[in-house]
């Protein structure tokens, strides 16, 4: 069973299935977050939706350096979350499920490559206070706890 947040489920809405990879990229103490302006701005861990046919771990690399710049190595699951959104960018609503990784921060490339996004390395306390989602929240509170070395 795959934890849930966010909004409750509205039974009459038809919701598409969205898989999507997220990464946890602490650096010493502090956690590089993206910042993104459209359709709302806000803190989130980079990350977003697998195309067709793409390796999860594949969709992690390539949406990591689209929002941040970073090349990541290392990565690991540790986890997954479920949430039930209305996504305005693709007038969709969709139940993503979120795969969580942990993954190591190796080297900022370039600027993220996203429009609208722009890379942030922030204290993790502070981290679990700026993001919205609060899947990402719970995954970074476990971090804080010491509880996904």
């Amino acid at each position: 069973m795959i934890r849930r947040f966010g909004e409750n489920v509205k039974n009459d809405i038809g919701y598409t299935r969205r898989g999507g990879v997220y990464a946890l990229l602490p650096i010493g103490g502090r956690l590089l977050l993206t910042h993104q302006m459209e359709p709302e701005p806000e803190f989130q861990l980079p990350g977003g939706g697998i195309d067709p046919g793409e390796q999860p771990i594949t969709a992690l690399h390539r949406e990591v350096m689209e929002e941040t710049g970073w090349t990541i190595s290392k990565v690991r699951r540790v986890g997954a979350f479920r949430r039930y959104v209305f996504m305005p960018e693709y007038d969709l609503w969709a139940e993503k499920v979120c795969t969580i990784f942990f993954a190591n921060p190796v080297l900022r490339r370039s600027e993220p490559t996203e429009t609208g996004h722009s890379d942030h390395i922030v204290p993790i306390r502070l981290a679990a206070d700026l993001v919205e989602n609060p899947g990402d929240r719970s995954f970074i509170l476990q971090l804080l706890c010491g509880n996904l070395r």
